[in-house]
């Protein structure tokens, strides 16, 4: 965005009869650009009291499905408020475009920061702090499993019936129509097709309906400085129903231990201290009451749909419609996915 489309928006918003609704007092003083997601612009919102909140709306240049996407977030926040999920409070949601030109909501300023790359402070130093982080993160997906959609006036949020059925489909004819372009079937993994007939013949008989997030990973929460504890979970525009078993192999697939296949380093420095699969999944468990003796096929579909969806941006990169740098990076991801899945579905 430009400084004359901050100006714009920022009288725009001192003109919103919505604003005297907002925590602080006095007009908007400052917009300014946040890093965050890859579909949504983030602004820090500045109030001339000093009281700050964030701004998200969608991007300038909308992708097919992005508004119904970022209206759900809206609709999902407004519904989690009086839960114990921690996430940003939703304090204003505009769902039309008579004000910015575009759907926009207004969020408490999460005091935190999301663990990728070189961990700060007492994270770097301490492995217990690690090792809390990751159980933090797991009991954010068991709090999630147990908020029942009916109550909250979400349960037609999506369509958990046949759920299980549904997903290998959904995902294989979506790597399959990648095939059109020649220069991505040269590079395209071979394991496709095996690993989407292994699942269709392990598919389990339908379990619990809850709220899915659909991209619980460390790029989408965000953890206190202070202490080693969840202080929101991000980014809730992929939210549907299902079983939220999915939301703890989505974790899992950024998970890195002994035995795993080469080629792919953990989303944070330093990892030791931090627990194995196993031990998060009988903690979930624990937590939810679930029964996870069938959870392996969840995390071969983890792999299954995440490398579908970073395949796709492989083959935007190969069509020109992205950095083709960054998408054969995810190319390359989603081949170590593929391997993984592989490896769970060989595993005794």
């Amino acid at each position: 965005m430009t400084d004359d489309d901050l100006k714009a928006d920022l009288d725009r918003l001192n003109d919103w009869s919505g604003l005297h609704d907002l925590p602080g007092d006095g007009p908007v003083a400052a917009l300014e650009p946040l890093q965050g997601g890859a579909q949504n612009l983030l602004f820090t919102l500045r109030r001339a009291d000093g009281t700050e909140l964030v701004l998200r709306r969608p991007g300038r240049h909308l992708r097919s499905g992005a508004l119904d996407a970022f209206r759900r977030e809206s609709r999902v926040l407004a519904a989690l408020a009086d839960t114990d999920v921690p996430h940003p409070r939703l304090r204003a949601s505009v769902l039309d475009e008579d004000v910015l030109g575009a759907p926009f909501s207004v969020l408490e300023k999460i005091d935190g920061f999301t663990p990728r790359g070189r961990l700060p402070g007492r994270y770097a130093e301490d492995p217990q702090w690690r090792r809390a982080v990751a159980l933090a993160l797991v009991d954010g997906a068991a709090r999630l499993a147990t908020v029942d959609p009916h109550r909250h006036g979400l349960a037609d949020l999506g369509r958990p019936e046949g759920w299980p059925a549904r997903q290998t489909p959904k995902y294989l004819k979506m790597l399959h129509g990648y095939r059109e372009d020649p220069a991505y079937r040269e590079g395209e993994s071979p394991e496709v097709d095996r690993v989407a007939d292994w699942l269709t013949a392990h598919t389990p008989e339908e379990g619990a309906t809850g709220i899915v997030h659909g991209d619980l990973q460390f790029a989408n929460v965000m953890f206190a400085h202070h202490a080693p504890r969840l202080a929101a979970i991000v980014d809730w525009e992929m939210a549907s129903l299902g079983d939220p078993l999915l939301d703890l192999a989505w974790i899992l697939t950024a998970w890195r231990e002994k035995g795993d296949p080469p080629g792919s380093e953990p989303q944070f420095q330093p990892w030791d201290g931090v627990p194995g699969r196993a031990e998060l999944v009988a903690h979930y468990a624990e937590s939810t009451g679930r029964d996870v003796s069938g959870f392996r096929w969840y995390q071969v579909l983890a792999c299954f749909r995440l490398a579908a969806l970073l395949e796709g941006s492989y083959a935007r990169a190969l069509a020109g419609k992205m950095n083709r740098g960054l998408g054969e990076g995810l190319h390359t991801y989603a081949g170590w996915l593929w391997a993984k899945a592989r490896q769970e579905m060989d595993a005794d």
